[in-house]
């Protein structure tokens, strides 16, 4: 399964919304490396194993069972997630993508690439819609944490 979106961080049009730069967005992703904890559901520990350049190979503990990723970085620009697969779990990558395409708008891309088959009937196009909704609200909340952090202060001025 393919599926990617894009969430608007900042939009001119909305005086509501505070405006994040390119450095609190990216300080955020880099904190969801570092601590997914605080942004994914279920997750009940992390354990890096590795740290190459911009390579980490980690183990993230969701109970009883153990799923092991490795992130690559982009510096100020991308997070990639490779997931293995296990008899549990379904293996893929997960990227997320800063896009700035002009001074005022700042985008996030986040694009999945699972092991998932496509869907033949109807009842399986179903579940992915579900599965493909609920990347969805786990990437807007990924979005809404950053904002929080940064609104507190609570971003790290550098982790990487």
């Amino acid at each position: 399964m393919n599926f990617e979106h894009l969430i608007q961080i900042n939009d001119p049009l909305n005086p509501l919304l505070d405006a994040l730069t390119r450095e609190q967005v990216w300080q955020g992703l880099l904190l969801r490396v570092e601590r997914p904890q605080l942004f994914v559901v279920g997750l009940d520990g992390c354990t890096i194993l590795n740290r190459d350049g911009d390579t980490l190979e980690r183990e993230l503990h969701y109970g009883v069972a153990t799923v092991r990723d490795r992130v690559t970085l982009t510096v100020g620009e991308k997070v990639r997630y490779e997931i293995a697969p296990t008899d549990s779990y379904v293996g893929g990558t997960l990227t997320m993508t800063i896009e700035a395409p002009d001074e005022l708008q700042l985008f996030l891309r986040f694009e999945y690439s699972t092991t998932l088959a496509e869907p033949t009937g109807v009842d399986e196009r179903r579940t992915m819609e579900i599965v493909k909704s609920a990347y969805r609200e786990a990437d807007i909340d990924t979005v809404r944490l950053i904002r929080q952090f940064a609104h507190t202060g609570e971003l790290p001025d550098t982790l990487h």
